[in-house]
């Protein structure tokens, strides 16, 4: 145990020092970026991000380098990397149902922040959004699931239209996000078509 333990702390010291020894993109730059992807996304038949093994060994042996940080939904329709046309290495993801935050996504963008340099962090939201289409229902939902849907209810209020609620949450995650980390970041909040392929930005 002790000699996994050690690996780890190894593993994870090592990172650091990689992502530090990266260059650092500044949030205006990053947002035309996944701009940019997106336009990118809507026409293309497939992926065109740099997944290459080449990119595979730069990444493993210099380290990540993202330029923002990605909140989103754990839809399977709703990939970032997709949306984006990013590649190994472009975004630091993180997905949770309905993209709720609570300590541990809070901790994952203060990490990209601190330790990968990333200014930009995107909260992104999409239509047929199952989580904010359960808290919208009259019936109590049981399990864990509540978890996700408390939250939402929270952020939604009384709002019963589908596509206002799915903004409303969104929004509310922004600013939270905002709350929490103040100039760190740039936080900006979007909803994806899952249908279009569209990126929608709020402003």
């Amino acid at each position: 145990m002790k000699k996994i333990l050690v690996i780890a702390i190894a593993l994870i010291a090592g990172s650091f020092v990689f992502a530090h020894g990266g260059k650092t993109v500044d949030a205006a730059t990053a947002l035309n970026n996944l701009k940019t992807g997106n336009s990118k996304f809507i026409k293309a038949k497939k992926g065109s991000g740099d997944i290459s093994p080449a990119r595979r060994r730069d990444t493993a042996k210099n380290g990540q380098h993202p330029y923002a940080t990605v909140i989103t939904c754990s839809d399977s329709r709703a990939v970032p990397e997709s949306i984006f046309s990013c590649g190994i290495g472009d975004i630091f993801t993180i997905r949770v149902a309905g993209n709720v935050v609570d300590p541990q996504q809070l901790g994952s963008i203060e990490y990209a922040a601190e330790h990968l340099g990333t200014k930009l962090v995107v909260i992104l939201g999409h239509t047929n959004c199952g989580a904010v289409g359960a808290a919208l229902e009259e019936v109590p939902v049981e399990g864990y699931i509540h978890y996700l849907t408390d939250d939402i209810k929270a952020a939604i209020g009384d709002e019963k239209d589908y596509a206002k609620a799915v903004e409303l949450n969104t929004r509310a995650v922004v600013s939270e996000v905002q709350k929490e980390f103040g100039e760190m970041v740039t936080v900006v909040g979007a909803i994806y078509d899952i249908e279009t392929g569209e990126v929608f930005w709020l402003e």
